[in-house]
């Protein structure tokens, strides 16, 4: 991982280093590399990643207030407890941003927008739900969501939504109870809608989509997770 990191010449600024370092640690903590309650330790993450303690604070730094991390005093950093509060709050917020989002991104490709990258993750969602590949599941459906936001046109509503795509992950690779195939039939037809661009369709079914996905999903954590 050393020569890879941008100490070593790829990346010199402390921004990009700090950068590195989150998304490093924030993919340890949607894997499950770095558990619910572990601690991060700075000097450990900073031979782990060949780099500076610096970086590593302000990585830690961003993550907590992005909601991954909680530090506490003589304990330092740890990665948060999730709790069903946590999961519905998420649920409320995709309400809000994401029918919004399909809607906008559903009008600028009826004003000539390009869909072609969406109608490839469609495809590459199916695939990977016929061919069973469960990892790959959660991450392309993301990816998935994360395009129509991109696709909205909103540079603002792209960088809020950061942080939530993470979580998405971080639930959906804890508990994701509904059936591929529901989620496969629930994904073409909203991309479809907005390939086409039905902006009220597109709002409707990411509603439901969203929606029909919170029930499954607190039902399957709700023998681990606090209230």
């Amino acid at each position: 991982m050393a020569e890879a990191g941008p100490e070593n010449g790829n990346v010199r600024d402390d921004e990009a280093r700090a950068e590195y370092v989150y998304q490093l640690v924030l993919e340890g903590i949607v894997s499950g590399s770095f558990a619910q309650g572990s601690r991060l330790r700075e000097r450990e993450l900073s031979d782990m990643y060949s780099v500076s303690r610096i970086p590593v604070r302000e990585a830690i730094q961003r993550l907590e207030q992005d909601g991954f991390v909680a530090t506490f005093p003589r304990r330092g950093a740890v990665v948060r407890q999730l709790t069903l509060t946590d999961v519905n709050e998420l649920f409320d917020v995709r309400l809000c941003l994401e029918t919004f989002a399909a809607r906008e991104a559903a009008a600028r490709v009826a004003e000539g927008g390009d869909g072609g990258r969406l109608g490839e993750l469609m495809e590459a969602s199916k695939a990977a739900i016929d061919e069973d590949r469960t990892d790959d599941v959660v991450l392309i459906s993301a990816e998935l969501h994360a395009e129509i936001v991109r696709l909205s046109g909103n540079r603002l509503l792209m960088e809020s939504v950061k942080p939530l795509f993470g979580r998405m992950r971080w639930i959906f690779g804890l508990a994701h109870n509904r059936s591929n195939e529901l989620q496969r039939e629930e994904h073409t037809q909203l991309c479809n809608a907005i390939l086409n661009g039905r902006p009220e369709l597109a709002y409707s079914l990411a509603y439901s989509h969203i929606e029909l996905g919170r029930e499954p999903v607190l039902a399957g954590l709700a023998e681990t997770l606090e209230p």
